[in-house]
């Protein structure tokens, strides 16, 4: 009982004693040992084990025994003497304690006295400064009395010296103290409710009301609105006016300015009635040249006498512009008849002329009033003033190689007079836009004329398939025309002449383009030539020839450069025109006549060479393949097929050099139409015996050899072909190997056969099936068990036909391979 008391008493020792890490680790940083008994993880067997690592170290355990209780002694008396010193501490804290609350209320006591103090002294201080404040109150009130006071002196005294210089029309002297009187008395605001304050401010308003009707006299006096300008000249006494009327309601001024500038123009508007023989366009020069030596008269005369803040020139020409563009609007719209193209591009021409001259001269601060809201200037990136000055010739030469400029960074407008004249002919630019239209319709049917004179371009075959010329200057036209149209307007103008240009570019690619390709002897496009069913291996095969061939392939060249050329046009037109209107800007219609002239041009290389190896595909199917004996060279048909595409294919990719791209699709678009050709002719190779479809299946071989080298076929540079061709090319002619490989392989046992077939093609269906039977030349008794053997082992329906473009195809395994087929393959390795 007493050895489970000590481990339960141990148990719950070692509980209580458990200290968590934070509280070891500040021991063991306070009081650091390497005593063993005083680490946290101590162990009490590994201990034992230390001082007794062998039987022979018990013999003094004796004395280990004694050293443990020695120290345990010596703790027992540490821990005695802690205890006991703790004794006192409780009673020794409440003594320290209560010390400390009595110096507390010592320290309150002596703040108090000192707060009230305080209050006594400042109390103190109040009593001392009262009489000084009450002093500086009477100060400034005093002071603020005699300012008022001296206002109101000066108030007085200005509104009566105001009085008596308006009444002797002492403008200069006025100027000066109309001003002083305005801001002395802006100080009586807050005083209104007083009677003289008041009546004093009333009277300020009607000297000034008395003032603008007496200048408004006096400016009427001198320059009458009937009659002539007053013979003296401008006087001293309206410069001083205008001063003061620069103090006086604004109403004033703009009276003065746009009487006096209506009497100034009053002569243009009889010396250019619209019954007058020089209102009309073709002397529009004398109307700027008239407005250019009122300018310098005014500025001889009257330059003095208006302030220059007033910019009085500027808005004489302003106003002059403004009349100009009413009066030729109205004269227009009652001669429209009479305005021709030449007529309106001169008119045109001499105001964009002049209202150059008026940026130059002048900023424009005076169209900050709505007027350039009015005149709806066209945004930066579309103002044709903005762009980078380049000669016709530059144009021309950019043109030529296929490029319009780049769009470039436009400029901080310079030109805020843009349109505020010429705007008027915008209505009018549908003469402009007809006769555009007129001259395209020529330049097409010369185009056409000039083609059928010219004949043909010369075969190509250095520097590529050449452009037709007529395409660059059709562009070059197109940009002069957009240039011009530009700067003429930049809204509906612009639209109109888009859509003529639309127009065109669709002729061009029907008359020029499309009606020039050669025709082949089928009326719906597809090229099916009766002689491909002629009996005889040699009979000839209508082709075309080789001017034919450079044509199409110069048209196809030609319809790439309007393709991007269009695209280039497109997006300059949308610089050129309003931003709202960027979205009816639209060439894709355009561009995409142009890409369906390429395709019809890449078709027809197609078709021609794909007609010209037809004769050979059919003499394959006409072979009697089960009388073959030997696998030899390959067959004539092989060779005659490879005799034509090195005739053919240099030719093309010669002339589409520079269009490199097109000449990888006609590769493409051959071998998607050969190779399904040539598979379908192999079905008809029936029967065929197993050294028969050896040589087809070398034949085979050598045929996809040539047209994995047909894009550097005769080519003295030899590239490596497309991936894109050379899958193609793979999958396809790899499925007519497999095909004839099956034809090799023997049909017993049938579900081996069956089997076989269904894993070589993936693609496999009933109908290849029968075909491939057709072509062993099993009997239909035979095929019947056959097929019905092939339904049950199909996993699932096919999934493709055998007319597709693109072939999924795997290549057969070593494993189905027999001795046959493997000696065959050597002796192909052996030919090459």
């Amino acid at each position: 009982m007493m050895e489970e008391e000590e481990l339960e008493f141990v148990e719950e020792l070692e509980a209580v004693l458990q200290l968590t890490p934070e509280v070891q680790l500040a021991i063991e940083q306070v009081f650091p040992s390497q005593d063993p008994l005083d680490q946290a993880d101590f162990n009490a067997v590994e201990y034992i084990n230390t001082l007794f690592p062998t039987e022979q170290s018990l013999a003094n355990i004796d004395d280990v025994v004694n050293k443990i209780r020695l120290k345990i002694r010596r703790l027992d008396d540490n821990i005695r003497t802690v205890v006991r010193g703790q004794t006192n501490v409780g009673q020794d804290g409440r003594q320290a304690l209560e010390e400390a609350q009595k110096a507390i209320q010592q320290l309150f006591g002596k703040i108090k006295d000192i707060k009230d103090k305080a209050e006594k002294s400042e109390q103190m201080v109040k009593e001392i400064t009262r009489d000084i404040k009450q002093l500086d109150h009477a100060k400034r009130h005093l002071t603020t009395s005699i300012t008022t006071l001296n206002h109101l002196h000066m108030l007085a005294g200005g509104v009566d010296s105001l009085e008596a210089m308006t009444r002797r029309r002492q403008y200069g002297e006025v100027a000066n103290l109309l001003q002083g009187v305005m801001n002395v008395l802006e100080h009586f605001h807050k005083y209104m409710g007083i009677p003289q304050i008041r009546q004093l401010s009333e009277r300020v308003k009607a000297a000034q009301t008395e003032l603008g009707q007496q200048i408004l006299a006096d400016f009427e006096e001198a320059f009458p609105s009937q009659g002539t300008k007053r013979p003296g000249g401008p006087s001293n006494v309206l410069r001083d006016a205008c001063l003061v009327a620069n103090i006086l309601d604004p109403r004033i001024k703009q009276e003065i300015i746009k009487k006096f500038i209506k009497q100034h123009l009053s002569e243009y508007l009889v010396l250019f009635q619209e019954n007058q023989d020089v209102a009309w366009l073709d002397k529009i020069d004398r109307r700027y040249a008239w407005v250019k030596r009122q300018l310098v008269d005014y500025e001889e005369k009257y330059g003095r006498m208006f302030p220059r803040e007033w910019c009085m020139t500027e808005r004489i020409s302003v106003e002059f512009c403004h009349v100009t563009r009413a009066e030729l609007s109205k004269i227009m719209r009652a001669r429209a008849k009479e305005i021709e193209v030449k007529l309106l591009l001169f008119a045109i021409q001499r105001t964009t002329n002049f209202e150059g001259f008026l940026a130059k001269r002048f900023s424009g601060c005076t169209l900050t009033d709505g007027t350039l809201k009015k005149l709806e200037s066209p945004p930066p990136s579309t103002n044709p003033f903005l762009e980078d000055e380049t000669t016709p010739e530059m144009e021309e030469l950019a043109l030529e190689k296929g490029e319009l400029e780049q769009p470039k960074k436009p400029k901080a407008p310079d030109n805020p007079f843009h349109g505020i004249v010429s705007k008027c002919f915008e209505p009018h630019l549908y003469v402009y836009i007809e006769s555009q239209d007129k001259n395209l319709s020529e330049l097409i049917d010369r185009f056409v004329a000039d083609f059928k004179a010219q004949g043909p371009p010369k075969p190509n075959t250095d520097e590529g398939g050449a452009v037709l010329p007529s395409c660059a200057d059709l562009f070059v036209y197109y940009k002069k025309c957009m240039v011009q149209c530009s700067q003429l307007s930049t809204g509906e103008p612009m639209i109109a002449l888009t859509t003529i240009f639309q127009k065109y570019l669709r002729e061009y690619a029907w008359k020029i383009l499309s009606g020039n390709l050669p025709k082949t002897s089928s009326s719906s496009g597809g090229l099916t030539i009766s002689s491909l069913l002629k009996e005889k291996e040699g009979s000839e095969v209508a082709r075309f020839t080789l001017e034919e061939l450079c044509l199409i392939c110069s048209i196809l060249s030609t319809a790439e450069y309007c393709l991007a050329t269009t695209q280039q046009l497109e997006e300059k037109l949308k610089e050129k025109v309003d931003v709202s209107l960027t979205e009816r800007i639209n060439l894709t219609g355009e561009m995409d006549t142009f890409s369906t002239v390429i395709s019809s041009s890449i078709q027809l290389l197609v078709q021609d060479l794909d007609a010209a190896c037809d004769p050979a595909l059919i003499a394959m199917s006409k072979m009697p393949w089960q009388n073959v004996e030997h696998v030899g060279d390959q067959s004539p048909y092989v060779t005659s097929v490879i005799l034509h595409i090195k005739q053919n294919v240099p030719i093309i990719r010669d002339n589409l050099a520079s269009t490199r791209k097109y000449f990888t699709q006609f590769c493409i678009k051959f071998a998607n139409s050969f190779i399904p050709k040539f598979i379908t002719h192999l079905f008809k190779c029936k029967p065929i015996s197993m050294v028969g479809a050896e040589q087809l299946l070398l034949d085979t071989h050598s045929l996809k050899m040539v047209l994995l080298d047909l894009p550097s076929i005769g080519s003295q540079v030899v590239r490596k072909a497309p991936a894109s061709y050379t899958k193609i090319v793979v999958k396809g002619m790899t499925r007519a190997e497999v095909i004839l490989k099956v034809v090799m392989a023997p049909h017993e046992p049938l579900v081996v056969f069956v089997d076989n077939y269904i894993k070589l093609l993936t693609d496999c269906n009933s109908e290849t099936f029968q075909k491939i039977l057709d072509m062993k030349g099993l009997k239909r008794s035979e095929q019947s068990s056959m097929l019905e053997l092939l339904r049950q082992r199909l996993p699932a329906p096919p999934s493709g036909t055998e007319g597709s473009s693109t072939l999924s195809l795997i290549a057969p395994t070593p494993e189905q391979e027999s001795s046959r087929i493997r000696k065959l393959e050597k002796l192909i390795k052996k030919r090459l």
